[in-house]
């Protein structure tokens, strides 16, 4: 079968963040650390897979995070309509990862059972593990549930034929990254198993966290995973844009055919 295509959309930023907020016992920890926010699409053919959905500006302005595109009009440049969305692979609830699925009706969702479990379970009793949810995104899986359009994967598992999702957990129970084959090897979409590309290179952990170890072996997951390491592909991190060229759009940039210029540990 043919490669995919893959491609990173940028739909927000939040610059006023410092390394604290990035990483756990950083010796620099008041420096300027900015963060972009990313949803991704595979493209073979007439197939279409969105990776995550972003979130809305009514979840922006409850939380105070603007977002710089609605996700819908981040698809637009790459010809792709809501409807058209009939797979959807949430790599974990958190609203900035799933604050859009309302947005794509037609769309059967991947979502590790693991994850479910966790976004309705007792830890959701703890303020702390329960603020990078929303109820309402919550309520929609379920709504989707009892539609027939969520796929619930254990671990390791098959969405298409060179996609795969496997769960890794750590940031969330279970937070699952996707490995897509292209025309540059085996490609993994991190998510928030790796936020930036430091994270994973210098096993640097992120502040929210869940289960640190599942974390720390979940970077060696992602090495394991990817034919080679700059085709891991962080999930906030502003330097991927500079890595990998631009298509289409200045917020689109093609991560399939590997990265432009060497990306550095």
């Amino acid at each position: 079968m043919s490669a995919w295509e893959v491609y990173a959309i940028k739909y927000a930023d939040r610059n006023a963040r410092t390394r604290a907020d990035s990483f756990i016992f950083d010796d620099n920890h008041d420096a300027p650390h900015a963060m972009d926010y990313f949803i991704w699409v595979l493209r073979r053919g007439d197939e279409v897979i969105l990776v995550d959905t972003g979130y809305d500006e009514e979840e922006a302005a409850a939380r105070g995070r603007p977002i710089r595109t609605h996700p819908v009009m981040a698809l637009a440049p790459l010809g792709i309509k809501p409807e058209q969305i009939t797979q959807l692979i949430v790599t974990h609830l958190h609203y900035d990862h799933a604050g859009g699925l309302h947005l794509f009706p037609n769309a059967t969702l991947h979502v590790q059972s693991a994850e479910m479990a966790y976004a309705t379970g007792p830890c959701m009793c703890h303020e702390t593990l329960r603020k990078p949810f929303t109820a309402g995104h919550i309520c929609e899986v379920v709504k989707r549930l009892y539609s027939g359009k969520v796929i619930f994967h254990e671990g390791d598992a098959e969405v298409a034929e060179g996609v795969t999702v496997h769960c890794i957990g750590g940031h969330s129970r279970g937070l699952q990254c996707v490995r897509v084959r292209t025309q540059a090897g085996w490609l993994v979409l991190a998510s928030d198993a790796s936020h930036y590309y430091e994270n994973v290179f210098a096993e640097k952990p992120f502040p929210i966290v869940v289960d640190l170890q599942n974390m720390l072996d979940g970077f060696k997951t992602l090495h394991r995973l990817a034919s080679e390491p700059g085709l891991i592909i962080p999930g906030h991190d502003p330097l991927v844009r500079a890595y990998f060229p631009q298509a289409i759009a200045p917020d689109i940039h093609r991560l399939d055919l590997g990265p432009s210029k060497p990306v550095l540990p």
